[in-house]
């Protein structure tokens, strides 16, 4: 997917700090961009999604929802790409924050952040995928040692690349300071 089939679209950032159930990403916000798929391919935005992903380097792709329990992962990032519904999701645990997400929206979750849907439409589906410079883990509260679990996730490597925007976009913007 051309980075110039990609609208203009508005981006938010959010920080979580670790707490008891859940390490969250210390230096890296959570990104969420609103609007991103172009009007023509609304119509198939979870195929938009999977190519637009895939053409930045973020692989091992699925279809579904989102979990309704609380889980992270501490090996890779995450991308969330939201073809068809809405949703509202509580991201970094108990102590961090509910948003509602809706069709052609994208969240980008730094590795470490907890997540769990708290409720969605009927229609929800979403898109998902990982950077190809991780590893693959889910890991619920007690699933794992708190220290050991935050010495994962600083280790995490950076994307190559922007889910969306590719080598621009704000995952290259935020998460390396270009």
């Amino acid at each position: 997917m051309k980075t110039d089939q990609v609208r203009k679209y508005a981006s938010e950032a959010f920080h979580f700090e670790s707490d008891e159930e859940t390490p969250n990403n210390p230096r890296l916000p959570l990104v969420v961009y609103r609007d991103v798929v172009p009007d023509q391919a609304m119509g198939d935005a979870a195929t938009w999604f999977e190519q637009t992903f895939a053409d930045n380097g973020w692989s091992d792709g699925w279809r579904n929802g989102i979990y309704p329990f609380l889980h992270f992962h501490t090996g890779t990032h995450e991308v969330l790409g939201i073809a068809r519904g809405r949703a509202t999701v509580e991201f970094g645990g108990a102590k961090g924050r509910a948003l509602t997400v809706e069709a052609g929206d994208v969240v980008v979750l730094p590795a470490g952040t907890g997540h769990k849907r708290l409720d969605a439409s009927a229609d929800l589906l979403v898109v998902g995928a990982y950077p190809s410079n991780g590893r693959f883990d889910q890991k619920r509260p007690g699933q794992v040692d708190r220290e050991a679990a935050s010495r994962a996730v600083a280790a995490v490597p950076l994307p190559e690349r922007d889910p969306v925007s590719g080598s621009t976009g704000p995952v290259i913007e935020l998460w390396r300071g270009r």
